[in-house]
């Protein structure tokens, strides 16, 4: 099997992996450290990927995978989008301003994706059974991670 399929057909039909679920729901929140870690180029390339990982993510057949997925775009797009719209109003060569900027964007998104991240692998994930369509059956759980 391979590390990122998102689902298998087993004995019982077609199921979610849990681990699988598991990365999907980490998955914005590494993207959005890496992004702010390393933002030259790094940011950029991730503000274009990060809608394509929501849009994989955000309707995944975990509800808790969507979830994650949610709150790690609303902070990485609040957060960028606020510093984009106020940046226009620093000064030519103000490398102090753009300096304070991406610290204070470090202080507000590390510490939150490092909450989600811890949330999310504490918690106890599932592997779901699927209908042929990919949606979950009302009440299959298969086994626990």
């Amino acid at each position: 099997m391979h590390l990122l399929e998102q689902s298998e057909t087993t004995a019982i039909g077609k199921v979610a992996r849990a681990a699988s679920a598991r990365r999907a729901a980490a998955l914005m929140n590494y993207g959005n450290l890496a992004a702010i870690l390393l933002p030259f180029p790094l940011l950029i390339f991730w503000f274009g990927a990060s809608m394509l990982v929501y849009a994989l993510n955000r309707h995944h057949p975990d509800p808790r995978v969507g979830h994650y997925t949610q709150q790690a775009a609303y902070r990485f797009y609040g957060i960028t989008g606020f510093f984009i719209a106020a940046g226009t109003f620093i000064p030519g060569g103000g490398w102090a301003w753009h300096l304070s900027a991406w610290i204070a964007a470090a202080l507000i998104l590390i510490p939150w994706s490092i909450r989600d991240l811890r949330r999310i692998y504490r918690e106890t994930w599932l592997d779901i059974a699927l209908d042929e369509a990919g949606q979950p059956l009302p009440g299959a759980v298969a086994a626990a991670i």
